[in-house]
């Protein structure tokens, strides 16, 4: 099968760019694309033709941009089979993988339009006579998104969907790993009329990507940054924001615990945690990384959770017969091994596992992880998770605690009033009490804490990430001065 061709959108028109770059099949080692390499000018380019773009959109009614954006979920939808062939080939998902991303962001683009009419103000008693004092919201600007390939059509979606619905121009900065699959969310809302610079595509050769991105964060006419990807680079792109004042929204790496007390549904938090640690080959920011279980119920836990990995096969997902696929590269599979050497020469013990074929890397369990291995500390994103053992309620909310990442969390207990106490106690921005850690919809606030980043995409809280809030005063009656 030829490679895809990715072209840069830019305005009103498709630009090949001065070179391309190859994103390669993980799974064949094939070449999957062939893409634009932008340089500094195309960047600034991208920004430019979204800052003339933006007094036009920005000025639209909120009705007509709902219907733009709707009519964007459908044509994203419209493009099923070619998410599906592109996630396949650039980062080795499974077809069900790739039609969850599309079913979630179709979602997302369709909450984001039913934003348009709640961006709303208030009317503030003013202590002068006869003045109206005025909390509006308006559009920032330019918008620029960053996205990761993990979850591609969600996170690419995510960010470019609330900053439209509340007027802003977006350029998108695809990732390196998946120009196909970010250029098709591109392509899907300018054919339903988001044209002419409302929403561009910006892909980058790897090397490149720091003077890429650093031309358009440098760009006057950025006013927003949103970026969803490591804690490193997080910081990296925080720094550079900071230096000229732009706010960041950052959803960086995870480290989600699982808490079992001794009165859990075992049979309940197994479902979850397997689920929650190997979804997608747990190349998920909220993947399942660490089960912490109290001793009282330790080994009943392991002995069901060890059965029920010992189900869940890795195989070539193109095939769609297993419920894991492949990692996005060899360099995950050496991470994950160095992880899991690490703990066992601590005195840790593999419940789950075997060599990888290529990038096809079975489920890992690894029992009596302890703070003091690389596995209990360092974000996986790959399919092992560790056990945990904790004497009580206490220590399982200590060691939860003990990371310096705070993205998601869950708690399994019989009593939902003790679950909610634990879920107040961990430090998250996000907490499930009987659910698994990977867990999102639309509507939700979605963020973290700690290393985990700043800032809400989603809902209401999306609103307040994309908007100036400003005071705007009318005086009715004659004033009277002092001087």
């Amino acid at each position: 099968m030829p490679a895809s061709e990715i072209q840069l959108i830019i305005g009103a028109e498709s630009r090949a760019g001065a070179a391309q770059f190859e994103r390669v099949d993980p799974v064949t080692g094939q070449v999957a694309t062939l893409a634009a390499a932008a340089g500094p000018d195309d960047a600034i380019a991208a920004v430019d033709a979204a800052k003339d773009a933006f007094p036009r959109w920005s000025a639209m009614g909120p009705n007509a941009r709902r219907a733009a954006l709707m009519k964007a979920a459908d044509r994203l939808e419209a493009k099923a089979g070619d998410f599906v062939e592109a996630m396949m080939q650039e980062i080795g998902a499974t077809e069900g993988w790739a039609r969850f991303n599309l079913m979630l962001s179709a979602s997302m683009v369709r909450e984001a339009a039913g934003l348009t009419t709640q961006i709303g103000g208030e009317v503030i008693p003013s202590d002068k006579p006869g003045c109206i004092a005025m909390a509006i919201r308006e559009p920032a600007g330019v918008v620029l998104s960053i996205a990761p390939w993990n979850a591609p059509i969600i996170l690419a979606t995510r960010a470019i969907a609330v900053p439209l619905a509340c007027g802003n121009t977006v350029v998108l900065k695809a990732s390196e790993q998946c120009p196909r699959t970010h250029g098709l969310i591109i392509q899907a809302f300018v054919e339903a009329g988001l044209d002419g610079g409302i929403v561009n595509l910006i892909t980058n050769a790897p090397q490149d990507a720091a003077e890429v991105v650093g031309a358009m964060i440098d760009h006057p006419a950025v006013r927003r940054v949103n970026f969803t990807g490591s804690t490193a680079v997080g910081k990296i792109v925080a720094k550079r924001c900071a230096e000229s004042l732009k706010p960041v929204l950052l959803e960086l790496g995870g480290k989600a615990p699982l808490i079992v007390l001794e009165d859990a549904d075992l049979d309940e938090a197994v479902k979850a945690a397997a689920f929650g640690a190997f979804m997608n080959q747990g190349q998920i920011c909220m993947s399942t990384e660490r089960i912490i279980v109290v001793d009282a119920v330790a080994d009943a836990f392991a002995e069901k959770f060890q059965v029920k990995v010992g189900t869940m096969p890795v195989g070539d997902p193109r095939e769609g017969k297993t419920p894991l696929g492949a990692v996005v590269d060899s360099h995950t599979v050496a991470h994950v091994r160095s992880l899991i050497e690490d703990a066992l020469a601590s005195g840790a013990w593999q419940l789950n596992g075997g060599d990888a074929n290529g990038v096809l890397m079975p489920a890992h369990v690894i029992d009596g992880v302890t703070p003091q291995m690389k596995l209990f500390q360092d974000e996986s994103f790959g399919p092992v998770v560790g056990i945990v053992r904790a004497r009580d309620e206490a220590h399982a909310i200590e060691l939860a605690n003990d990371t310096e990442y705070g993205l998601s969390a869950s708690v399994f207990t019989r009593d939902a009033a003790r679950g909610l106490k634990v879920a107040r106690q961990i430090q998250s921005g996000i907490c499930h009490v009987n659910g698994p850690t990977v867990h999102d919809e639309a509507q939700m606030p979605f963020g973290g804490v700690k290393a985990s980043g700043y800032g809400k995409f989603g809902g209401k809280a999306g609103i307040d990430s994309f908007t100036e809030l400003r005071w705007i005063t009318i005086e009715t009656e004659p004033g009277h001065y002092p001087i």
